[in-house]
């Protein structure tokens, strides 16, 4: 019986070690030529590759070169401290050393590093070669040939600027991640040659559809080389599944605040990576001058360039001295009606605003049908606004039958901060029970659902996105209009709308 039990004792503790053999870390991390900036590691070193595993990046990325006598040694660029990696014997590139003493890693002990650990995977990139394809192709086969005698197969995932190095991976071993860099090559073309992900600079990505119709296809998408937190943003909004940086602290920081960390799903966004007028499946216009119920002072346009543009990743909403019909300033108002339209779900517009006295930007929704009636009986939801004279604060506010600014009942709060000189990001999420406000993540307002009906709580219908700068009016005009402030613009980096998963 005692022989029994210690068998199944040692069959249990085989089976749990084999279980847990790998635990792979399961983030969007991969320190670019590992984690160095931040500590000042050299890059491409064991240190960096060690401070990676520290920080628990999904994967560490380093580059490879074979020397003139075939040895295969990890670094960036085609030289090394003035030697030119594949024009010289190993022996010369040690007479080098990297800042912190270490030097130049073979691919072998770097591999051997990698292999002390089993929670960060190694990106071998194969730099194209200098002399010729075939030299490429012969590094290739060299790091496979490397990779399967030291046992890191499970370790290791691969990249490359040439597509020809990624298929004969794929050839050499069917089973292996492979990812392209250069960034000219389809989804498709990728899929039909076996290749399971992209790799590309995160630019590519921003043309419509891209990511979306690389997910449909089954390949992972990476995006190279991200060091700033908007970019970090969008491309944690659009799902990708890796992100390439020399900033992996930031990228951690950044995935903390991503509203997919908490469970909300990218349904629909503008990001304005296009140029000229805003894109027509996305937005219309509402066009007119006649005070829009507050006595405002300027005609909105339509599809005008004047008033409505974008430019350099922005939608550029601005305001002119011109005069139309009976009025004598132009904007725009862009919405969303019939286009996307939403109910229950996070909105988060990323934007500057325009300064000066007299101007009433603002960022809100409205019903799309307004079953419960003309307003303020369908509600409205101002995730932002601002008047001029008040050049320190932003506001968000509910309006309903029961609470709205006629009566003097409207439910809204200010919050303070310079809104001019960098983007902030203005949101709301809405649910079926509350709607909460927040300014660059902080939340400073929360409207409850009474449950006391429509005349409380409108909200359970479908709303749909506008964005205008206003002129005057019965509370931008409060104190008047500075006419030296024109063209005054908004910019609008992006509009996002999230649901739940």
């Amino acid at each position: 019986m005692k022989r029994v039990f210690t068998l199944m004792f040692m069959v249990l503790i085989f089976t749990t070690a084999f279980a847990q053999k790998f635990n792979w870390n399961k983030n969007q991390v991969i320190a670019h030529r590992g984690a160095w900036k931040k500590n000042k590691f050299p890059e491409n070193s064991i240190a960096s590759l060690n401070e990676a595993v520290r920080l628990g990046c999904y994967g560490s990325e380093f580059d490879v070169w074979m020397t003139l006598d075939k040895v295969l040694v990890v670094n960036h660029d085609a030289e090394f401290q003035g030697l030119t990696i594949e024009k010289v014997n190993y022996a010369d590139l040690l007479t080098k050393s990297l800042s912190n003493g270490e030097k130049i890693p073979t691919l072998e002990s770097y591999l051997l590093a990698g292999k002390k650990q089993r929670s960060t995977k190694l990106i071998l990139e194969i730099k194209p070669s200098l002399i010729s394809k075939e030299r490429g192709i012969a590094v290739t086969n060299a790091c496979i040939e490397m990779v399967k005698k030291l046992g890191v197969v499970d370790w290791t995932e691969y990249i490359s600027f040439d597509y020809d190095y990624c298929k004969e991976v794929i050839k050499l071993l069917p089973k292996a991640k492979v990812a392209y860099l250069k960034g000219d090559i389809s989804a498709e073309q990728m899929k039909a040659d076996k290749l399971t992900g992209v790799d590309y600079h995160y630019s590519v990505y921003q043309k419509d559809g891209w990511i979306e119709n690389a997910h449909k296809l089954g390949l992972t998408v990476n995006a190279w080389t991200v060091n700033t937190a908007p970019e970090m943003q969008w491309l944690l909004a659009h799902q990708v599944e890796y992100i390439t940086t020399n900033e992996p602290e930031l990228l951690f920081e950044g995935i903390k605040k991503t509203p997919v960390a908490t469970g909300w799903k990218l349904k629909w966004s503008d990001e304005f990576d296009d140029a000229g007028l805003p894109l027509t499946k996305n937005w219309s216009y509402n066009v007119g001058g006649k005070g829009w119920g507050n006595n405002e002072l300027q005609y909105y346009t339509e599809a005008d360039s004047t008033n409505a543009k974008v430019k350099k990743g922005n939608l550029n909403i601005t305001v002119v001295k011109a005069d139309k019909e009976s009025n004598h300033y132009t904007s725009a108002r862009l919405v969303t009606k019939n286009k996307f339209d939403f109910k229950y779900g996070r909105v988060e517009v990323r934007a500057i605003l325009p300064k000066g006295r007299g101007l009433w930007p603002a960022i809100w929704a409205l019903p799309t049908e307004a079953k419960y009636g003309g307003w303020p009986k369908s509600g409205e939801i101002d995730i932002m606004e601002h008047v001029g004279y008040e050049p320190d604060s932003v506001y968000g506010t509910v309006h309903t039958e029961k609470f709205n600014h006629v009566i003097h009942t409207q439910v809204g709060k200010g919050v303070k901060i310079n809104p001019y000189n960098d983007y902030h990001v203005y949101a709301v999420e809405w649910f079926k029970d509350k709607i909460d406000f927040f300014v660059d993540d902080q939340k400073y307002l929360t409207f409850k659902n009474t449950g006391k009906g429509s005349g409380d709580w409108p909200f359970d219908q479908n709303f749909h996105i506008i964005l205008n700068v206003a002129v005057g009016g019965g509370w931008g005009g409060k104190k008047g209009v500075d006419e030296t402030i024109f063209p005054a613009t908004m910019k609008i980096d992006y509009v996002r709308v999230f649901e739940k998963e």
